[in-house]
């Protein structure tokens, strides 16, 4: 709560006017009121949009608002956390953290009495103003059955209701705003069972969110989990992509099929800073879809609404079946401390075509890659491969272990 009220303060000597909203965890209103004390003793107007989803609070921010969220995001429910928005929807860049870093250790000196704020204002309509705003590029759906799983978190004050207005048939699980999980709350195939059965059952697609909605991962109508990078490419098609910003564990299928790719670090914050650049569509395979026409912050309930779309006109299995899945690897190994830098050597040693140190290295091949990251929360180095062939794919995963290995 110290750190809530520290990072309260510090936005407020940088931000006169905040948006401030959070998902269902139990502990979201503590650390609200602990960020709003530092806001409001610091002089800023504040709004409370109440429970929302991220990209809810984000698409209302046109203007000239910055936007603050209370969420863990993907995490289990005991977490969670603080997360900063720009008025175009894009996350704090590295930039803006080390600037709000510098003000969060700087002695805090409150406003005087007069400028202080006595409260926080109601922020009404963010639902509503999200829903019409996804609403004029896409309306007019039927005949699309869909279960939507939103984790009993932020997204269940919204998706269900936006896809019944868009004319599908919907049944909502796990759509009670309570902030207790009934599954572990990332989207993940793993944590989908239910979902992928009832879809089988019912001959529906399924959609799941995250903790804030910012993430959505979809179940075929025949209760199979399409992957994250198939669903990147059937969203691209969709919306006629033609240049798409992902990360740098993303599959190689996407170059594959002829789409212009840029490859950012690990992280959606990356991907959205890169799309004010360029791009037409950005995305991570975790689940994270951005659609910078719309906004730079990640988006599951416009997702949501361009998967109804899709699936009104196609067969969702068939559109997945046609996109080639390579076969691909992730784990880790524990790491002893030693500097990166010799980790890189060692994995150096392994012949590439190309490296990439844009993030962890990347050791790229004819036929598949590499890549090894030191963990941001652990002390491991996480390793994924990819390759064109499951013998090649093993290959080059056990290369990277021993790699590791012989130097740790």
């Amino acid at each position: 709560m110290e750190i809530a009220f520290k990072v309260g303060f510090a936005l407020g000597h940088t931000n006169k006017e905040i948006v401030i909203a959070r998902d269902t965890r139990t502990s979201g209103n503590a650390l609200k009121y602990a960020l709003l004390s530092g806001l409001l003793s610091s002089g800023t107007v504040c709004h409370d949009a109440g429970i929302v989803p991220t990209p809810t609070l984000a698409v209302s921010l046109k203007g000239s608002q910055t936007g603050v969220m209370i969420t863990a995001s993907h995490n289990p429910p005991e977490y969670n956390g603080i997360k900063i928005f720009n008025a175009d929807g894009s996350s704090f860049d590295s930039k803006q953290q080390a600037e709000l870093e510098t003000h969060i250790n700087q002695s805090p000196v409150t406003a005087s009495w007069d400028k202080m704020q006595d409260d926080c204002l109601l922020f009404s309509g963010a639902i509503e103003n999200h829903i019409n705003h996804i609403m004029k590029d896409i309306s007019n759906i039927s005949k699309v059955k869909i279960v939507v799983d939103c984790g009993c978190g932020a997204a269940s004050v919204i998706t269900p209701f936006l896809l019944r207005r868009l004319g599908c048939e919907v049944m909502a699980i796990n759509s009670h705003p309570s902030g207790f999980f009934p599954r572990n709350i990332e989207p993940t195939e793993s944590n989908l069972e239910d979902l992928m059965h009832i879809c089988r059952d019912m001959n529906a697609i399924g959609i799941a969110h995250d903790g804030d909605a910012d993430r959505l991962m979809v179940v075929d109508e025949q209760g199979r989990f399409i992957s994250g990078d198939r669903l990147m490419v059937i969203l691209a098609n969709k919306i006629k992509a033609n240049e798409i910003i992902t990360t740098i564990d993303a599959s190689m299928v996407i170059e594959k099929l002829g789409f212009k790719t840029i490859r950012t670090m690990v992280g959606d914050t990356y991907v959205s800073e890169k799309l004010r650049q360029e791009g037409d569509l950005g995305g991570e395979p975790s689940g994270a879809w951005i659609f910078p026409e719309s906004s730079l912050c990640p988006d599951g309930i416009y997702a949501a609404a361009v998967i109804a779309s899709i699936a009104s006109e196609n067969k969702l299995s068939s559109l997945a079946e046609k996109i080639p899945q390579y076969p691909i690897l992730r784990g880790s190994v524990l790491y002893n401390g030693v500097g990166f830098a010799r980790v890189i050597q060692s994995l150096k040693e392994i012949k590439a075509s190309r490296t990439d140190e844009s993030d962890g290295c990347k050791l790229i091949f004819e036929d598949g890659w590499l890549l090894c990251r030191p963990s941001g929360t652990e002390p491991r180095i996480r390793v994924t491969a990819e390759a064109e062939t499951e013998k090649r794919v093993h290959e080059l995963y056990n290369n990277a272990i021993e790699a590791i290995n012989k130097i740790t």
